[in-house]
C-alpha cells in the first residue's frame, strides 16, 4: 500500500540508478553494496505503490511508473544542486558568481553584447566565460559547472538528461568587405554576390542557412577562404580579402572596429541565439538580466 511520505535516500538510489544504468554503477558512484542498493529501491517501490524498473536481458529499463517518478526526481535533485550552488557561490556578504559556457562557433561580438548587461547590474557579479565545443559545454552544464551556455544553434542533450533552449532573439544579416570592396559590389545587392569573392564561416547553421538562400537566388559567390574562427575572418576581411556577412545586430561595432563598410542587408538570412540551462525557468539574477535585456533591447528592432 502507498504511503503518504517519501524517503529521500531512497529516492536518490532510485534516481542513481536510473541515471548511471544499473545498479553496479550506482554502487560505485553511491559508495554503497549493491545488495543495500536493491533492497532500499524495493522499499520505495513498496511505498510508492508500483515498479519501477522492468528486466531486460541482463540489464534493468525504467517502468512507464519509473519514468514518471524519475522526472519528479530529477527535478527535486536539480532543485537541490542549484540550492547547493547558490550557497557555494553567493556567499553572504560576497559577489555572485556567473559561469557562462560560450559555444566556440558564436560570434564573440554577438555574445559581449549579450552578456554586457551582466556588468549594469546593481549586485557585483563575478563572470567566468570558457567557451568550447558545445559537447563539452554540456557535460560542464550537466555537473552544474556552467549556469548557463550561449550558442548561435539549440543543442541536443545526450539520452537520460534534459536541457532547455531559450530563445533569446534573430537578427538578419550584414555584408561587409573593405571600402573599396564594397563601393564595387554594393549596386545591385544581392545580385552583386554572384561571382563576387566572398568569405564564409565553415559549417553551421548559420551556413547552412546562407547557403541556402543564395542558392535560391541562383548566386554563386567565388568562395576565397571558409573559417572556423570568425575574428580571423574578419581580419582577412578588413584586408580586403573578400565580402563577409556577419549577425546585423553587430554591424555597428564591425565597422568601426576592422573599418570595413556596407555592401548590402538581408532579413532572409537569419542568426537566432540561443541561452541553454538545465532549468525550464531561469532562476540565476544574472542570467534573467541577460536573457530580459537581449529581448526588450539587444534583438527588439529584429
Amino acid at each position: 500500500m502507498a504511503q503518504d511520505w517519501l524517503n529521500y535516500h531512497h529516492l536518490l538510489y532510485f534516481y542513481t540508478v536510473a541515471r548511471e544504468g544499473s545498479v553496479a554503477a550506482a554502487s560505485r558512484h553511491l559508495s554503497l553494496a549493491q545488495p543495500t542498493i536493491s533492497s532500499q529501491i524495493r522499499s520505495l517501490e513498496d511505498s510508492l505503490g508500483g515498479k519501477l524498473f522492468a528486466r531486460s536481458g541482463r540489464g534493468l529499463v525504467l517502468s512507464d511508473f519509473g519514468r514518471l517518478i524519475y522526472r519528479y526526481a530529477e527535478d527535486i535533485f536539480s532543485a537541490g544542486r542549484e540550492l547547493q550552488d547558490v550557497i557555494k557561490g553567493r556567499p553572504p556578504g560576497g559577489i555572485m558568481r556567473l559561469a557562462v559556457g560560450i559555444s566556440d562557433a558564436m560570434q564573440k561580438l554577438v555574445a559581449h553584447r549579450i552578456l554586457e548587461p551582466v556588468l549594469r547590474l546593481q549586485e557585483p557579479v563575478r563572470m567566468i566565460c570558457h567557451e568550447g565545443k558545445p559537447e563539452h559545454l554540456l557535460a560542464d552544464l550537466r555537473t552544474r559547472s556552467l549556469d548557463v551556455i550561449l550558442a548561435d544553434s539549440p543543442m541536443n542533450p545526450r539520452p537520460g538528461t534534459t536541457v532547455f533552449n531559450h530563445l533569446l532573439g534573430s537578427c538578419g544579416t550584414a555584408f561587409l568587405a573593405a571600402p573599396s570592396l564594397a563601393s564595387r559590389y554594393r549596386r545591385n545587392f544581392p545580385e552583386s554576390l554572384h561571382r563576387a569573392p566572398c568569405l564564409l564561416p565553415a559549417g553551421s547553421a548559420y551556413r547552412l542557412s546562407l547557403d541556402q538562400w543564395l542558392s535560391s537566388r541562383q548566386i554563386e559567390p567565388h568562395i576565397v577562404a571558409e573559417f572556423d574562427d570568425n575574428a580571423l575572418l574578419k581580419v582577412f576581411g578588413q584586408n580586403g580579402a573578400g565580402i563577409f556577412p556577419v549577425p546585423a545586430v553587430i554591424e555597428k561595432e564591425v565597422r568601426s572596429m576592422y573599418k570595413v563598410s556596407l555592401v548590402g542587408r538581408t532579413s532572409a538570412v537569419v542568426d537566432r541565439f540561443f541561452a541553454i540551462s538545465i532549468e525550464r525557468k531561469f532562476k540565476h539574477p544574472a542570467v534573467v538580466a541577460i536573457s530580459e535585456a537581449a529581448r526588450s533591447e539587444l534583438f527588439r528592432s529584429s
